[in-house]
């Protein structure tokens, strides 16, 4: 969705940058108090967004880079829209003022849910009135209906008013959007296979794909088997399988693992651990039914931090499991209000948090990227949670019958 990445973020960033000013006589940059991205805060700024890429799982494929050194050197879609809807509600905190701030956590929130594959009634409410509320809010504190700012109101801002309907007519627009054909385009360029007569061939290509994709949709059995797992692998079911590096013996578990099993066994059947630390054989990665990696710290500790994209923070449901896991704080609550939702920050708590959970009950491989609180007066270190746009979740914290929360593996 470029109206997500390219028009939203250029008319947000132009503005908290001081860039859309046509008179400084009278409309002063300087009078402008959402105009906080400029000189050495702007250049911090940038340093920060560049410092999150080790803790960006892989999945999330290309990371955002320096801001303020590549905006103008074609800075992507795919880093617009990690950085405006993933980072930006943490690096933003404390610099951006209310109510700027707010207002833009709106739009973060609402765009998560747009953004999904998936989306509930009552979740596509929210987002309406949050989209709504965004539109009628900007023109009250940035357009503020005069004439000499006109030229900030795009269409892009009107645009956001017809998403959640359009959903309703079209479904999710991730479905529709230029990622969806752009993606098409480059698939079928792959196929093609004879460069004298190339529109010819891609127009072959592409009745050949409608074809097999009508076959598929009428007699569903003729779907291809997914390949075969790599050699060592174990197959779990459920579309879940456990990957190697492998250990080639079993070891013992630490004291304070050997507890999260004694509660996991204790919950399970009501039986005792018997004395002594029991011998476990560890697995290096975990494969989601979403595709995602997960890894675990084993490994992952081995390799230094400017090698590494952590994939090792996932998001589990809370139930009983054999999966020896570190659990976060709840969020902030005080974070969570300001940011209407958008700003999820927790504390990790290492060997003193560990639980067991079922690696079944893991929805997906999530970013924590550590940052520390303004004017904290705990020496704790806070990570904020970053998800891939696409993926269906759930705001922590908020109102849900779900119970899901992210843990450190």
């Amino acid at each position: 969705m470029h109206l997500a990445s390219f028009n939203l973020a250029d008319l947000l960033i132009s503005l908290w940058r001081g860039q859309l000013s046509e008179n400084q006589t009278t409309d002063p940059i300087a009078a402008w108090p959402w105009a906080v991205l400029r000189g050495a805060t702007w250049e911090q700024h940038g340093k920060a967004v560049a410092g999150t890429t080790p803790y960006l799982p892989g999945s999330f494929d290309r990371p955002p880079r320096n801001i303020a050194d590549k905006i103008n050197s074609g800075y992507k879609a795919w880093e617009w829209l990690l950085y405006l809807y993933g980072l930006a509600p943490a690096l933003l905190y404390d610099i951006l003022p209310q109510p700027y701030y707010s207002h833009f956590c709106k739009l973060v929130r609402a765009m998560r849910i747009i953004q999904q594959y998936h989306i509930k009634t009552p979740d596509l409410v929210t987002a309406q009135h949050l989209l709504q509320s965004f539109a009628h809010e900007f023109e009250t504190l940035y357009y503020q209906r005069r004439i000499n700012r006109l030229h900030f109101c795009r269409p892009s801002i009107h645009a956001l008013l017809h998403l959640a309907s359009e959903v309703t007519r079209l479904g999710p627009p991730i479905c529709s959007s230029q990622w969806t054909m752009e993606r098409t385009i480059g698939n079928l360029g792959e196929e093609m296979r004879q460069p004298s007569n190339p529109y010819a061939n891609l127009s072959q290509r592409g009745l050949l794909r409608c074809q097999v994709n009508a076959l598929v949709a009428m007699i569903p059995d003729l779907e291809q088997t997914p390949p075969a797992l790599p050699r060592g692998a174990l197959d779990l079911g459920k579309g879940f399988a456990l990957l190697r590096a492998q250990d080639r013996y079993s070891r013992a578990m630490r004291p304070c693992e050997a507890r999260a099993l004694a509660v996991y066994i204790q919950n399970l059947n009501g039986s005792e651990l018997a004395p002594g630390y029991p011998k476990v054989t560890r697995w290096a990665r975990l494969r989601l039914p979403n595709g995602q990696i997960a890894r675990s710290q084993w490994k992952e500790a081995q390799k230094p931090l400017n090698k590494v994209r952590m994939a090792r923070n996932v998001k589990v449901r809370q139930e009983m499991g054999l999966a020896i896991v570190s659990a976060y704080s709840e969020p902030n609550p005080d974070l969570l209000a300001a940011s209407e939702g958008a700003f999820v920050s927790c504390q990790s708590f290492g060997d003193d948090a560990l639980v067991a959970v079922n690696v079944l009950c893991i929805q997906s491989v999530v970013a924590m990227v550590p940052h520390t609180l303004p004017h904290s007066v705990d020496s704790e270190r806070h990570f904020f949670l970053v998800e891939r746009p696409g993926l269906d979740f759930l705001n922590l914290g908020m109102s849900s019958t779900d119970n899901i929360a992210p843990f450190d593996t």
